[in-house]
């Protein structure tokens, strides 16, 4: 009967089919049910007494380390007890002629081996997800310590870390730091945060999974692997996840090459997540490292920055809609090189109206645009970013 119901379940189910170990403890775990459930029918064992066996837990414990839905488990005791009743009744017909004893002591033993599977299942259950649970947890903490090591510069050896975590170091890699500005007092911001992040990854078609290594409720480090391809092509505005729409915002580092690439862009990732905060709750969803790296290096006192930046912009440091436009045209203006014709082509503006935006400009610095230019385009960009943090308040 062992040998039966053993070869019913793995052909039935093909999730089952695991390595010849697993399968040899799912053998085990079929003996002894076989065998206990039939020490209940001879013996008329109360199943009050009655305990999974060990081999039956033990499978369930090595299912949940392997991933395996505890749906195909709980499916091997359904077809497992149904052969099982299958088989009493043909013995009983071949015991005796008298239908009315058959069909009563057929009713007998089903009654007998549904309690049966039901306690012991419950007890499997709570096995299962005991173990999934501390599957979990310490793989989680192995895959933290490998990371960890390799942020710090540890001698580690890359081909174990990479089966560990499932991710290969030998590419490029763009760090990343996300995190939920208003935590959601029901929980479940780190699964909010964890499909943010792999929203992220297929929008800028990495090659693979990335790495999400929660460092609290709602903050986490992320690593996107991008293969071959030496440049992040961050989404367009209007393709971003739709957590964003939740809160859910992202510093990312520039793009790294193998473990030293690794540790640098997690590093300026955690430069570019500085300046975000900075920015407080109005800042962007995406702030990149490339954008506002020299932001980040001298983003040590946000009270110093604002200071500097009123200092350095005069007038212009103004947080009201005349003195963002005036901002928005010689930021762009400088970046052309003083030229009237290309600032006005990129603005989609007359030329005269650029002219006059700059002369505003220039009477608010104080000065001309071309003088103090390198403080004057560090504090524009300081604006830009960092907003209302850095900026005079209307009036």
């Amino acid at each position: 009967m062992t040998a039966e119901i053993y070869g019913l379940i793995v052909r039935e189910i093909p999730q089952l089919r695991t390595d010849q170990r697993v399968l040899t403890l799912l053998e085990a775990s079929v003996r002894e049910n076989v065998a206990s459930m039939l020490h209940v029918l001879q013996h008329n064992i109360d199943l009050e007494n009655v305990r999974a066996p060990a081999a039956a837990e033990e499978y369930a414990r090595r299912l949940a380390q392997r991933g395996v839905p505890i749906a195909a488990l709980l499916r091997a005791y359904r077809i497992g007890s149904t052969r099982f009743q299958d088989r009493c009744l043909e013995e009983l017909g071949r015991s005796t002629g008298d239908a009315a004893l058959v069909s009563a002591a057929g009713l007998t033993i089903a009654d007998i081996t549904a309690g049966y599977i039901d306690r012991v299942a419950e007890e499997l259950v709570s096995a299962y997800e005991g173990e999934k649970e501390n599957w979990l947890r310490n793989l989680s903490a192995a895959r933290a310590a490998r990371v960890r090591a390799l942020l710090r510069g540890d001698r580690v050896d890359v081909d174990s870390a990479e089966a560990v975590l499932g991710y290969r170091f030998r590419q490029h890699h763009a760090g990343l730091v996300c995190w939920i500005g208003e935590a959601d007092i029901g929980g479940g911001d780190l699964a909010r945060l964890e499909r943010a992040t792999t929203e992220l990854a297929r929008a800028a078609g990495c090659a693979g999974r990335p790495i999400f290594l929660p460092q609290d409720e709602s903050y986490a480090w992320a690593w996107l692997p991008l293969g071959a391809e030496p440049a992040l092509a961050l989404p367009a505005a209007d393709s971003l996840p739709a957590e964003a729409e939740a809160g859910v915002r992202f510093a990312v580092g520039a793009v790294g090459s193998g473990v030293p690439g690794f540790r640098r862009t997690h590093q300026q990732a955690l430069a570019a997540y500085a300046v975000a905060l900075a920015a407080g709750p109005a800042g962007r969803f995406l702030t990149s490292f490339t954008e506002v790296a020299p932001l980040a290096l001298m983003s040590g006192s946000i009270d110093l920055a604002r200071v500097w930046v009123i200092e350095t912009l005069g007038g212009l440091a103004s947080d009201d809609g005349h003195g963002a436009t005036l901002r928005d045209t010689l930021r762009v203006f400088l970046h052309e090189n003083g030229s009237f014709k290309a600032t006005a082509e990129r603005l989609v503006l007359h030329k005269n109206t650029v002219q006059y935006r700059i002369r505003k400009a220039e009477e608010s610095l104080g000065h001309p645009v071309g003088e103090n230019r390198l403080n004057v385009e560090l504090a524009l960009l300081a604006s830009q970013w960092l907003g209302a943090a850095v900026l005079r308040p209307p009036g």
